[in-house]
């Protein structure tokens, strides 16, 4: 038997039925693993483990332990170590899930362009990794390119998408030979099933109006329709680009960003009492009341510091976009953290790269990274419910471009 004695996989699997253990497929796939790892380093050995052997060309030295994260959890693998030469399977490359291939690709493709050998060495060794051949390489970019691309230039036809998320994120990138700040575009949509999916990503130069209104578009070019709110901080360009690539969509300030740059207005001593005070605005049980204790805070604030009330007046519309919608979607619609939430999961692996080869390889792992996020999105349960999304596509939605053509009219009258 190529596996070790110790590794019978009859006695364990009767051993996990017999106590209904929770754990019996990820207990099964770290025995097959284990077994067919013994199996390959004996191979590489020319002789099975422990025994003596003149054709024997190499033996065992122990182990190194790795975890590996597959559908069944994460497995923590004994991975068989030799005294001449490495040992480490091809298949546990070629079967992670996207987004770590796609990271392996990444700190790969740095090496081969001429990144820094301890910093590569530093990330493989995070992963685990002690060798990458260059045909490895090749092989896991071309089979990630492919599903990445196709991820990104599917049909959007679950619509109609009644509410997108749309941020940016910030990633450094090695371009001429010099590092510059790329911004990672990434929408969010809730489609007519009231689940969530990733609608897209772009990476552009800069985070301006032409930038967002060329993403908007390529999103209606491949399908999105249907949207009545999009909700984002006040990234520069973007609301203007609704208006031209969404017709008929409304305009929700993240109530958490705005937050933030109106306490900039005020003194750090007062900081606290500002955001108590406009955090009653969203405490409210209906719009009249929102809309009421608005004003109260309104007036509460304009006696200390003029400038913020000022600030926080003209921002009043895109506040309150959110009390159009039904009151049971207010907490999910009225800021951006549910894309601040997915916006970490991107951050934790782009993190270990630090500063990116080129734009395909944010594209690669960024890809790879939403692909998977979308894919736990599908298999969970439903981000709205269908009676309230019903009640939000009824729901009319008076534009800023709606507001502007109207008062020279109400003039005239």
């Amino acid at each position: 038997m190529a596996a070790e004695p110790s590794l019978n996989v009859a006695a364990l699997l009767r051993e996990h039925l017999e106590s209904a253990s929770p754990d019996l497929l990820r207990a099964m796939v770290k025995t097959f693993a284990d077994v067919l790892m013994s199996a390959e380093a004996d191979a590489a050995c020319g002789a099975e483990y422990g025994e003596r052997s003149t054709e024997r060309t190499n033996s065992r030295n122990g182990y190194r332990h790795r975890d590996w994260d597959t559908r069944a959890g994460t497995v923590e693998l004994a991975i068989p170590k030799l005294r001449s030469g490495s040992y480490f399977p091809d298949w546990l490359l070629q079967h992670r899930r996207r987004a770590e291939q796609a990271l392996v690709s990444v700190v790969a493709t740095s090496y081969l362009l001429g990144v820094s050998t301890r910093r590569v060495e530093k990330l493989v060794e995070q992963l685990g990794i002690k060798q990458l051949s260059k045909s490895q390489v090749s092989e896991m970019a071309r089979h990630l390119d492919a599903q990445v691309e196709a991820f990104r230039n599917r049909p959007l036809d679950a619509g109609p998408y009644t509410f997108l998320w749309v941020d940016a994120l910030v990633i450094k990138v090695r371009e001429h030979g010099r590092t510059i700040n790329v911004h990672a575009l990434v929408a969010v949509g809730v489609n007519a099933d009231g689940g969530r999916e990733v609608l897209g990503l772009d990476i552009t130069s800069d985070e301006d109006g032409a930038g967002w209104l060329a993403f908007l578009r390529s999103l209606t070019a491949r399908g999105l329709a249907g949207v009545r709110l999009v909700v984002s901080d006040a990234h520069r360009g973007l609301v203007n680009a609704i208006g031209a690539a969404l017709p008929g969509a409304g305009w929700q300030r993240c109530r958490t960003h705005y937050l933030r740059n109106l306490l900039a207005k005020v003194p750090k001593s007062a900081q606290p009492w500002v955001a108590t005070l406009v955090r009653t605005v969203f405490d409210q049980p209906d719009t009249d009341e929102v809309k009421a204790q608005f004003a109260r805070v309104l007036d509460t604030i304009s006696e200390k510091f003029p400038d913020a009330a000022e600030h926080l007046d003209a921002a009043h519309d895109d506040l309150l976009a959110f009390t159009a919608f039904p009151r049971e979607l207010w907490r999910q619609i009225w800021s951006n953290n549910p894309q601040e939430r997915l916006n970490k999961e991107i951050r934790r692996r782009t993190d270990v790269v630090g500063i990116f080869p080129n734009r395909a390889a944010i594209i690669r792992l960024v890809g790879a990274v939403l692909a998977e996020q979308t894919d736990e999105w599908v298999e969970g349960r439903r981000y709205m419910g269908l009676d309230l999304l019903r009640k939000a596509r009824r729901t009319p939605i008076t534009t800023s471009q709606d507001t502007e053509a109207a008062e020279p009219a109400e003039i005239a009258a």
